[in-house]
């Protein structure tokens, strides 16, 4: 990508942000009156043509003034996120944290509240998924028997998730108290690890076991190995919809029906948040970056939250390309944090 001076930078900026307000083709007129760039209207129009030559920008029809690409929409972007304009809103902050803090320790209660809240405050699309199960920690697991040929398995995590599922069988299933010794067991060996080194662990004790032959221990172990078997399936929450169809870039039913055929498919959409998961930070896919077929013509914008110690998952805002980014970024940059900071102090 060929480098900018610091006219052309000025110019493509004025460009970008005047089209984010307006919607509509700019023109070196408007450049000009609404820009102090202390440049003539002669010298705008020549570095507006090379701007349209290096692809930053383009011309919509004929006698049109001039419209960001994504190329040019990349640049800007990629300055924001560089100049450290990501400074806390002490304002905003706090009205995210009065917003999340209040949510019961339900984590999912408190990502869905987030994906809302995203749309909230930024008037586009909240999106965000909850911790990948093999990466939340132990609390505490039980075991009691439900019927003569069933139990009921429970486990909670250190995240405020809690899991059940029914096992049965078609004998008879243990005493209460020798489920009880069971928990007690499992509790002391797994308190603490993640589900991801739950199985690991398992599999190595179950490997021990059989030759060593305690019936107590194989069998907490098998249960153990049931219950946190389940299918999480690819699920992730998402903010009011409504507001975002009034926009001008969600005018046509074509973009209307992309955008809800990219959500009702969830392994697509997981499938985006997760490569946002992959680094730290603010990410931002502007138009054809997107690996979602019908996000082409949209932006998305996203941020991992964590506990403090590890990533649990992403957070982020759809939108149209010409989303007005110094707005929209900090926004996802500052409810991550607020995610993370609300998750830490558990």
């Amino acid at each position: 990508m060929s480098t900018l001076d610091k006219r052309g930078e000025s110019i493509l900026w004025a460009i970008i942000e005047s089209y984010i307000a307006s919607h509509g083709p700019v023109g070196s007129r408007t450049v000009t009156r609404k820009y102090s760039l202390n440049l003539s209207p002669a010298t705008i129009r020549n570095t507006m043509a090379d701007l349209e030559e290096l692809g930053y920008i383009m011309q919509p029809y004929t006698s049109a003034g001039r419209i960001p690409t994504e190329r040019g929409y990349r640049l800007y972007v990629d300055s924001i996120l560089k100049k450290n304009t990501l400074r806390t809103n002490k304002k905003l902050l706090q009205q995210l944290y009065s917003r999340l803090c209040t949510i019961e320790k339900d984590i999912n209660k408190l990502i869905k509240a987030t994906s809302k809240t995203l749309s909230v405050f930024s008037h586009y699309l909240g999106v965000a998924t909850p911790p990948k199960a093999e990466e939340i920690t132990l609390k505490r697991i039980e075991f009691i028997r439900h019927g003569r040929n069933n139990l009921l398995g429970i486990l909670i995590s250190e995240e405020g998730i809690v899991k059940n599922k029914i096992l049965h069988s078609e004998k008879d299933f243990f005493t209460q108290r020798q489920l009880d010794k069971i928990t007690n067991y499992l509790n002391s060996e797994l308190t603490g690890l993640t589900i991801r080194e739950i199985k690991t662990k398992i599999l190595s004790q179950i490997s021990k076991e059989k030759t060593a032959c305690n019936n107590l221990i194989m069998n907490a172990l098998m249960l153990c190995k049931k219950v946190i078997a389940w299918e999480t399936g690819n699920i992730f929450f998402m903010g009011e919809i409504s507001g975002t169809c009034n926009l001008p870039d969600f005018a046509t039913m074509k973009q209307i029906k992309d955008l809800f055929k990219a959500i009702e498919d969830k392994h697509l959409m997981v499938t985006l948040l997760d490569k946002m998961s992959l680094s730290e930070g603010v990410q931002v896919f502007i138009g054809s970056e997107n690996i979602v077929t019908e996000l082409k013509e949209l932006t998305m914008v996203g941020s991992t939250y964590n506990d403090g110690h590890r990533t649990l998952g992403t957070i982020g805002i759809i939108g149209p390309t010409r989303m007005n980014y110094e707005i929209v970024i900090p926004i996802v940059d500052l409810t991550a944090k607020t995610l993370t900071q609300i998750l830490s102090e558990r």
